[in-house]
Order: C-alpha cells, then structure tokens, then sequence
C-alpha cells in the first residue's frame, strides 16, 4: 500500500514556496483537474474500497478543485503546485499527469481563496468492528494575502485581469523607437508636461526591452508575475495620455501629428513648444539611410544658370538664352527696355495649353508682366551643388524649385502635412506666414457656425474644421487652417460666408495678411491679403451659393488691388513689360516624365532672387526617405542656396491653381494676350 503522507507534504511544501510569490489560476476546468487526478493512477495503485476507489474522496476533491490548477512563477517560468518528486512511483505519475495538464492552460486570474485553508489535514471513518479509521487528504493553509470574501473575488480579478490585458497589449503594441523618440523629447525639453511622465515612460522602457527578447510561452509569465507588482501606471501606460503618444508614434503617426495630439490632451491652447520635434535617433537613422544611397553631395544646392539645362526640357528661349545654353557665338541682342502697359481691359484671353501650343512656336520673343498679386509665384530653379549626383527627387533629374516664400506647390501639401482633409467636393484652406492665432469661421445657410468652438465635430452641413493652428493644433512653424465638406449634397440650400479672423496678435510678424484657397471639385480659387490684421479683425474672403442646381462662389475677395506705381522686387520692376529668357515646364514633367504636379515658368531676364531659397522640398524627394520627412525637412531648411546674381529665376504658375498673367508676344506683328491657369 502507497504512502499518501509523501505525496500531500511534497504537494504542500510545492504550495508554500509558490505562494512566497504571486499565485495564479489556469483556465482548465475543475472537474477536468479531478477527473485527471483518479485517471493518473496506475493500474492497481487505486484499489477499491467498500464501493469507491481508495482515493476517490470528497475532501481530496474538494481540494483539488480549489487549488489543483493553481501555477507560481519562478525566475521568469510557470511552475504548478504538481512539479514534486516523490519515492512512491504511483503518486510520481499522478503528479506529472496533473502537471501537464495545468501546463496545457494559460493563466486566467490571480489566486484568491474564500477560506483560509484549503482541503482537509485528515479525517476518520467509524468501523463496524468498532475504533475509527484516519484518512489524510490534501491540504494547504492560505496565506493573508491569497484570502477574499468571496464576494469580492470577481471584481477584484476582473480589475487585475483587465490591467493585465491592457499591459500585455502596450509591450506587443508599443514598439522600442517609440519610447526612445519621447524620452529623448522629454529630455531636450520638447514634450510639454513630459518630465512628469518619465518615470513611467522608461520603467515601461526597461520593460519592454525584457520582454522583446522572450518567446511566445516566456511572455505570459512574465506579464503575469509584474501585473502585481509593478506600478500600476507603467502597467496601464497605454491608456493614459502618454499612451496615446506612443502608440500614435508606434502605427506610424508623424511626429509633429501624434505630438500635437498628446499635447491638446494635456495642455491649454496657446502652448508653444521651445524646440524642434526631432530626435538624435531620428538624426542618425537618416544620416545612414543617406549615406547608404549615396545623396550627401545632393544634398548641398545652388541657383540654377542658363548653362545648366538643354533645350530638350525647355519649350522657348530668346536669342541670347540660346546662346548660353549652347555655348556657340551669337551677338548678344541689347536688353530690351522694360516698357510700361497700355490699356489691358480687352486683351485677348487664352488657356496655357493653347498657348503653348499654338502661340509660343511662332514667337520671336517674350515680356511678362509681373503684378503686384505675383509676388508668390516668383520662383528660381535650383541645381546641385557638386555637379552630377545620385537622384534626390522623383523625378531622376537633379533639379528643383522654390517659389518665394518658401511654398513648394498649393496650400493643400500644407494641409496635408498637417493631417487635415483634403479630399473632400468643397475645401477651404487658410495659410499665413507669422505667430498670430488666425480662425477660419464659417457662416452656414440655417444659422449653424463652424469654427474653432467645435472643432473636429461635423455641422449640420456636414462641413468641419479639422486644423486649428496656432491655436488648437499648437504651434505651427507654417500655418494653417481647414475647412471641407466631404459631399456638397450635405449642404442646405443658401448662402454660406466664409471668414478669416484675427484671434490673437501673438508677436512680431515675418509677414502680412494671408493666402485662401478654394478647392470646389477640383477647380481652385486662390486669394491674397496683404494687409497687416488688427487684432479682432474679420475679413470675408468668399461667399458660397448652394440651390438645387448645385454650388457657386458668388462673391469673393478681390486680391488684385495692384499698385499704380511699379515696385521693385528680385531686381525687376512690378506692373511693366519684362523680357522672358526662358519658358520650360517644372523639373518634374521633363524628358517625358510626368510625376506630381506640373508647373509652368516664365524665366525673366536679370530677375533675381535676392536672397537664398531651398533647395529641396519633402514632397520632392524620393520615397525610400519619405520614413525621414521629419528630418529631410530640417535638412532642407538648413541646407540652402548661396547668393548669387546669375540665376534662373521668374514667374511659376501650378497647374492645380487659378491664375492668370499678361504677356506679349512678339513675332510677325505684336499683341498681348492673358494667359490663364
């Protein structure tokens, strides 16, 4: 007959040592654990006796129901109350038959007990003979903290089990360049209120680079064996503010979105952060990946000259612009006197295409009027510094532009990068160059009124503002604001007045009054004011129109109010007749390619940046950086053009805006014709 003595101490001694640390239940069910118990015995170690097998008892049962599936964790492993080893061979395979059963679970909760012990020490049965049989059976007391009422024992596991839950998630879901992206901006003081939240970011760090490195069976353990012992912050981080940050960050958010996001949650509405969103980590992933494609030397960029480029990619050139490009020798023709407008009220009007193709082939030369409302449209196109390199952009070519004032193309790559909308039928973007907080309001037909008050929530209209710079959004190193409607069929019949509204005077300004552009269905308004904004001023830029018939910009604001006198600017004089060198398309639709969207320039002889431009824009480059904007964009801040008086430099006009420009055309007789866009 088998010792049971031998395998209840060794089970208890196995509780004992357990419960010196935190003890859980797996998810095998009660019966399964009992029924396992009586199958394990081998044949012959189970006798019956009376009706019933030796071991087929009520208070073992009982027992084994209760704390059969009871694991601990040791150095990092689960480990059940069945690894013992003991002398009786018939007791050693029913502890490794329950062992690996309780192995076959996962953890489902913490162990908690309704009573202080568990089991039964012994017990005995009266003989017929007379005296009284002892019968042991399994039993363990409860340490304090393992007890409950037993009321209390769901919720409390169910508070457990759901902070276990949202743990686990954080380490699978956070990754390790996330939380060293917001320790590095806490540490260089880029992340408002983010010194507060350290702690927690890097316990969770020194976390999350343990658990990296375990398998798949290693992972439930260990977040088990910290869930209680870790602080509960670190535990739940990934509900909580900073959470939000770094999962953001870790699904691939842009920095500057994700961190505007964090800090609206925490934050009032005119913080400004002290220093720019990028990391040194960020720094040296791009300088390798820069390295490794061989760009630094295209990097590094200057004003592009007349001997640059061929006359493959041009669509005009004068005489003495001919005679740079191909080196041969012309009598270089006198500069043309600039000469002032006649009356232009009736000229001819005619669509750029048309132009070109119908207009241009025949003409001798070329003057462009540069008007006052042009001053964005002067742009320069830029080369590489070093000579031939390997290509920066997405085009191939080595070659790019910047317009004045630092604008790659429409508003709308501005509103992009700022995560607004841009796809919607009707969208109404506002952009402006200083740190004033300007508000884009609109006024809809039934009274509703969009603006920065409810901001993110969709009017009756269905239109809504989805950035807020300067204000709501944080700040802004370009500013905008943006107001779509999805579909125009949301829209109730009347009028809707859209309004630009100085909020808040913040400081010295770098510039004057703003740009608007209207894009309905894909045909776009542009607009300028070029007056300083009072604080409190409102300005009404539009007026829309919606009937059954559809919708119309009725009225809008007039942004031509061009100056009687000429004034200078890039070393030409505004409101006269200047002499073309050079028509070409953008880089970007040269040798019969076609990425992105095509502008038109109109190279103006002795037009002259006078300062320095960019060399690059991020929607320039090519796509293997595209995982490095947020640095390409410094970079190119940085990194640009020397000063220098022989340039390509003129008038660019965007496909995707509507614009137009006189110019006359001298051939078999002269004339002046508008040119639209």
């Amino acid at each position: 007959m088998m010792d049971f003595q031998v395998i209840k101490r060794a089970v208890a001694k196995q509780f004992a040592t357990l419960a010196k640390g935190e003890l859980f239940v797996v998810d095998i069910e009660k019966d399964k654990l009992w029924e396992t118990y009586l199958a394990s015995f081998p044949a012959g170690t189970n006798p019956l006796y009376k009706n019933r097998t030796e071991h087929d008892c009520n208070c073992c049962k009982q027992f084994i129901r209760a704390v059969g599936g009871v694991v601990g964790i040791v150095d990092g492993k689960i480990q059940s109350i069945w690894d013992v080893k003991v002398s009786e061979p018939g007791y050693q395979a029913v502890a490794n038959g329950l062992s690996a059963l309780v192995y076959s679970g996962k953890i489902a909760s913490p162990f908690l007990h309704y009573e202080k012990s568990a089991g039964t020490e012994k017990s005995f049965q009266a003989l017929v003979e007379g005296g009284a049989k002892q019968w042991d059976h399994f039993h363990v007391v409860i340490p304090d903290k393992f007890f409950k009422k037993a009321d209390d024992i769901a919720s409390t596991n169910g508070e457990i089990n759901s902070l276990r839950q949202v743990f686990n998630r954080g380490l699978e879901e956070i990754t390790t360049d996330a939380l060293e992206t917001v320790l590095e901006l806490i540490d260089q003081n880029s992340l408002y209120r983010g010194a507060e939240n350290r702690f927690v970011v890097q316990q969770f760090a020194n976390l999350k680079s343990l658990f990296k490195n375990l398998h798949t069976g290693e992972r439930e353990a260990f977040t088990w064996g910290r869930v209680k012992t870790v602080n509960r912050a670190v535990c739940g981080i990934r509900n909580s503010a900073i959470g939000t940050l770094l999962t953001d960050l870790s699904e691939g958010v842009d920095l500057e979105r994700a961190v505007a996001s964090f800090e609206n949650k925490v934050s009032g509405t005119n913080y400004k952060r002290p220093t720019a969103l990028v990391t040194k980590a960020m720094i040296e992933k791009a300088k390798k990946s820069i390295s490794g494609l061989g760009l630094e030397s295209a990097l590094e960029r200057r004003y592009a000259v007349l001997s640059d480029i061929t006359v493959n990619n041009i669509l005009y050139a004068n005489r003495s612009a001919k005679s740079a490009m191909t080196g041969d020798v012309f009598d270089q023709l006198a500069s043309e006197t600039a000469s002032k407008p006649k009356n232009l009220d009736k000229v001819e009007e005619i669509n750029i295409e048309t132009f070109l193709a119908n207009v241009l082939p025949s003409a001798k030369s070329l003057e462009i009027m540069v008007e006052s409302n042009h001053t964005n449209n002067l742009v320069s196109l830029i080369a590489p510094k070093h000579g031939s390199t390997n290509p920066l952009f997405k085009w191939g070519n080595d070659f790019s532009w910047s317009y004045n004032g630092e604008v790659a193309d429409s508003i709308k790559e501005r509103v992009k990068a700022a995560g607004g909308n841009v796809t919607g039928e009707l969208c109404c973007r506002l952009a402006w160059e200083y740190s004033d907080d300007l508000d884009f309001h609109m006024y809809e037909a039934g009274g509703s009124h969009i603006y920065f008050g409810n901001r993110s929530i969709t009017s009756p209209n269905g239109g809504r503002l989805d950035v807020d710079a300067n204000g709501g959004s944080g700040m802004m190193e370009h500013p905008v604001e943006n107001i779509f409607y999805n579909t125009v069929k949301t829209m109730k019949n009347g009028t809707y007045e859209l309004v630009v509204h100085n909020f808040t005077t913040k400081g010295p300004k770098k510039g004057a009054g703003f740009e608007v552009e209207i894009d309905l269905k894909g045909t776009l308004f542009s607009f300028k004011y070029d007056r300083v904004l009072r604080s409190g001023e409102k300005i009404v830029v539009a007026k829309f129109v919606k009937t059954a018939e559809g919708i119309s910009v009725e009225s809008v604001l007039d942004s031509t109010r061009s100056a009687s006198k000429g004034t200078e600017v890039w070393g030409v004089t505004t409101n006269t007749f200047l002499p073309v060198n050079v028509v070409m398309h953008s880089p970007n639709h040269w040798d019969e390619r076609a990425v992105g969207n095509k502008h038109y320039f109109f190279m103006i002889q002795d037009c002259a940046n006078e300062g320095q431009a960019r060399g690059f824009y991020n929607e320039f480059l090519r796509g293997d950086l595209e995982q490095h904007r947020k640095v390409m964009e410094m970079v190119g801040s940085k990194l640009k053009t020397e000063k220098a008086e022989n340039q390509l430099s003129g008038l660019g006009f965007s496909s995707t805006m509507r614009n137009s420009v006189f110019v006359k055309v001298n051939g078999n007789f002269s004339r002046i014709v508008k040119i639209v866009f």
